[in-house]
């Protein structure tokens, strides 16, 4: 009976999806559920026939190349974002990327939702000062916030997640929505097209960011763009932590250029800037936006599927190199 391929899974997934994996290969998992360093990443490589990675993993260049003599020949990204795995040197050394899209979608948006009434309604100041025993009792001025119907959600990019939170923002919240993404698009029945990123911010009340992460679109919220919003606008992050820059946002809530913001992704995960845990008029979760238990056994079905195709010899689903 020939041996099943080898397929190193880097993070402790959901114990279903664990066993689906084991039953189709031969798993090797990371007992300490701990994000693997380069060289353990390098001797993955050079030892199974798969990775099963997560956004914790950096398979940089330096990684890939030294990975030598590699044995792996796909790697499968457990997540639809794969900017911390260099495509380019990938593909170049005749390495399979995929992705996981589609699946985390919906979950995704909620959570941009939930952000952008969290720091609207400064809720998340409301919470930590009941909790810290300082709530004074109810007053007319206390901790007002900004209400949403009417107001102006601008989407930066408008792919899947980008599409589902307009949706919710215009259907359950009565918010006007305008987006802006790389290929030109019409209006549909919730949103319409902005002129430019520079219209956007200026005309919106609410950015979320739904942008790829490339080299590009890195630090496309910088100081510039922070200072063409609303100083009562309010800024949130869903996508990827290096589309903002964080220096310039702590440097723009402090000062008052806008008026809140709510994040749930950071550049140097899980590093956050201490400027930003220092203030107040900013929510801040630990990367939930796909936290939910049937999501991530989707995630990981997914990441399964496109093991299983490229190992049978087919074309994977969701190749992205």
């Amino acid at each position: 009976m020939p041996s099943r391929p080898i397929v190193v899974v880097t993070r402790r997934l959901p114990d279903a999806v664990e066993r689906r994996l084991a039953e189709r290969f031969d798993v090797r998992l990371n007992p300490s559920d701990t994000a693997l360093d380069a060289v353990a990443l390098t001797a993955a490589l050079q030892d199974a026939d798969g990775v099963l990675c997560t956004v914790t993993d950096r398979l940089t260049a330096e990684v890939l190349r030294a990975a030598s003599p590699r044995r792996a020949r796909i790697v499968a990204n457990f997540g639809v974002g794969y900017n911390h795995v260099d495509v380019a040197t990938a593909r170049a050394l005749g390495l399979v990327v995929t992705n996981t899209p589609g699946v985390l979608t919906e979950d995704t948006a909620d959570v941009a939702l939930a952000l952008i009434l969290m720091a609207a309604r400064r809720l998340g100041e409301g919470e930590r000062q009941l909790r810290a025993g300082a709530w004074p009792g109810w007053s007319p001025t206390h901790l007002l916030g900004m209400s949403l119907g009417g107001r102006t959600l601008g989407v930066v990019g408008y792919g899947r997640i980008g599409q589902a939170l307009a949706r919710r923002a215009r259907l359950g919240l009565g918010m006007h929505v305008r987006f802006v993404t790389r290929t030109p698009r019409p209006a549909d029945d919730v949103a319409s097209p902005a002129e430019s990123l520079d219209a956007l911010l200026a005309e919106s009340d609410v950015v979320s960011v739904h942008a790829p992460a490339t080299a590009e679109t890195r630090h496309l919220i910088d100081a510039a763009a922070l200072g063409r919003m609303q100083r009562h606008a309010v800024l949130v992050n869903t996508a990827r932590g290096d589309l903002v820059d964080e220096e310039a946002l702590a440097d723009a809530l402090r000062r008052g250029t806008i008026a809140a913001a709510g994040l749930d992704v950071y550049e140097r995960e899980p590093r956050v800037p201490p400027a930003l845990v220092g203030l107040e008029n900013v929510v801040l979760l630990p990367h939930l936006g796909s936290a939910t238990d049937a999501t991530r056994q989707a995630m990981g079905d997914r990441a399964l599927a496109n093991l299983a195709a490229f190992f049978d010899g087919a074309e994977p689903p969701d190749r992205v190199a």
